[in-house]
C-alpha cells in the first residue's frame, strides 16, 4: 500500500538518510536536489511523523573485538497470547538478543544473538531455558561469516508496492 502523503522528494530524503545517516543540511539538499531550507523542513516533518526512528552507525565489529553471532529459531510449547507476551518480554530484556522476529510457519521466532563467545551464548540460552518462558524447542545456527547485510532499497519497495 502506497502512502499517498509521501511524494518523490520525501522518498529521496528518506533514501538519503537511510544510506548516509545524519547529513548536514547542505549535503542532504545536494543529494536530494532541493534547496537546503525546504529540504531540512521536510526532513524535520518526516522525523516528527515517525518515518525516521533513529540514526545509527554500522560498525566493523570484527575490528573492535572478538564475538560470536548465533541465529536461533524458537518454537513455543503453547500459542496463547500470554505465552507470546511472556516470551517477548523476556527477549526484550535480554541484551545479547539483538534481533527478534515473530514468524509464521514451522517456528515461532527467529533471533540473532551476539555474545563475546559461544560459551557465553550457551550461558544466555541456558538462562532463557531455566526462566520457563515457554520454549518447546530451539535450533541454533552459528554464523561463520556475513555475506550480505543491508537496508532494503526504499525506491524499489515503493515502486513495486504501487
Amino acid at each position: 500500500m502506497k502512502h499517498k502523503h509521501l511524494d518523490a522528494t520525501d522518498l529521496r530524503i528518506l533514501s538519503a538518510v537511510q544510506a548516509h545517516g545524519r547529513l548536514s543540511k547542505t549535503r542532504l539538499a545536494e543529494i536530494v536536489n532541493l534547496s537546503p531550507t525546504p529540504c531540512w523542513a521536510r526532513l524535520e516533518r518526516l522525523k516528527a511523523a515517525g518515518y525516521i526512528v533513529g540514526f545509527h552507525a554500522q560498525l566493523a565489529l570484527n575490528k573492535i573485538c572478538d564475538f560470536s553471532e548465533v541465529i536461533v529459531t524458537v518454537s513455543l510449547i503453547q500459542h496463547r497470547k500470554s505465552d507470546f507476551e511472556r516470551f517477548e518480554s523476556r527477549i526484550l530484556a535480554t541484551r545479547e538478543v539483538v534481533e527478534c522476529a515473530a514468524t509464521g510457519g514451522g517456528m515461532d521466532y527467529v533471533l540473532k544473538f551476539v555474545t563475546p563467545s559461544l560459551s557465553m551464548f550457551q550461558d544466555v540460552m541456558d538462562t532463557l531455558l531455566e526462566a520457563e518462558i515457554g520454549i518447546d524447542r530451539y535450533l541454533t545456527y552459528i554464523v561463520t561469516r556475513r555475506i550480505k547485510s543491508q537496508q532494503p532499497d526504499l525506491s524499489a519497495l515503493v515502486e513495486r508496492g504501487v
